[in-house]
């Protein structure tokens, strides 16, 4: 019996993995197991089967972390870089979860894997261009990213989804998700954005917070309570691709749903946030406004200006369309199918 496992300390970890992990539940003689949540500093900790509550796993297969590191496993996935690890293993595979242009995962933490599932060209050229791993290495498998396969497979269905959140489709969907780290739009103009554009009285607005932010100062959703009413909606779900689809116009930041959302060919609207930026360069981090960046869209610093911006990119969808279509086939591999890919590659390791 294969035996398989997969940690993380975040939903959205699980929701990168999942479409993977149901495929793999359906081979004769795989056995999947998950574990891992939070440790004291990510926050208020949270054991494993807190963590995967949601996603109805049968609670045999869900293991504590010190459960975990005292036994085996064939194969180890992980969506976040540092990863939980048991006492043994047969190969570690990281499959990332998510890809923004500040390039949080190219980073030499990332070596201690066995294999990466890189997302697309861009992402092997960065590891390249960080001098971690050259081009040919093997450790480097043109995967794509199982978790968008949805956006493009044909099967989301749009009008169930908007009928799900209440909403009668008459009006343009709004979907601001802002990044998680500290210093980002929500912080600065993100909830000014959020009001005028509700006072307009022209779309349904959709909320999405990121799912483990690094700054708890602040309970966004208490705050946000006030504005929230029959066209502007708090998503409280892990998933945030049903909300992509549905979206006619992406709001963010910083964030890897611009990314995402690139595969979908529709306006962005970008909340410039340049001292968290600065703050991500001065750690380090690999930011790169110059390749794609924020080129699949318009960038504001201001409300006004991003309530203008939202306005003209509805009334002109197709601007910016010949550099979205060309990130996307930059930033993914196998768009739609990256799930196969996936299993293909572990049923052939395995064999």
């Amino acid at each position: 019996m294969t035996r398989v496992l997969f940690t993380g300390y975040a939903p959205v970890h699980f929701v990168c993995f999942r479409p993977i992990y149901e495929r793999l539940t359906r081979l004769p003689g795989v056995q999947v197991f998950v574990s891992g949540g939070t440790e004291q500093e990510e926050g208020a900790p949270r054991g494993a089967h807190a963590l995967y509550r949601s996603f109805r796993i049968p609670p045999r297969r869900v293991l504590s972390l010190d459960a975990m590191r005292r036994q085996r496993f064939d194969l180890v996935f992980c969506a976040h870089v540092s990863g939980y690890f048991p006492r043994e293993d047969g190969g570690r595979i990281q499959i990332f979860h998510g890809l923004s242009f500040r390039n949080m995962a190219v980073r030499r933490d990332v070596l201690v894997y066995d294999h990466l599932f890189v997302t697309g060209p861009y992402m092997m050229r960065a590891f390249q261009e960080q001098q971690l791993l050259r081009p040919t290495d093997p450790r480097l498998v043109p995967i794509g990213f199982p978790k968008v396969d949805r956006l493009v497979d044909g099967s989301l269905d749009r009008r169930a989804i908007v009928r799900r959140l209440g909403l009668s489709g008459r009006r343009p969907v709004l979907l601001y998700a802002p990044t998680g780290q500290k210093g980002n739009s929500l912080a600065t103009v993100g909830e000014e954005v959020i009001r005028r554009l509700r006072a307009s009285g022209r779309y349904d607005i959709l909320i999405k917070l990121h799912d483990h932010p690094r700054d708890h100062s602040v309970d966004w959703p208490r705050q946000l309570r006030p504005l929230l009413d029959a066209h502007t909606k708090l998503v409280r779900d892990f998933d945030i691709v049903p909300y992509l689809y549905v979206a006619d116009l992406l709001i963010t930041d910083a964030s890897s749903v611009s990314s995402e959302y690139s595969l979908l060919d529709r306006p962005m609207v970008f909340l410039d946030v340049p001292d968290m930026i600065q703050a991500m360069r001065a750690k380090g981090r690999a930011v790169d406004l110059e390749t794609w960046g924020r080129k699949g869209g318009v960038t504001v610093r201001w409300p006004d200006e991003a309530v203008g911006a939202v306005r003209d990119s509805l009334a002109h969808p197709r601007a910016g369309s010949d550099v979205r279509r060309a990130m996307a086939r930059d930033l993914f591999f196998n768009p739609g199918r990256a799930a196969d890919a996936a299993i293909a590659w572990i049923r052939a390791r395995l064999q």
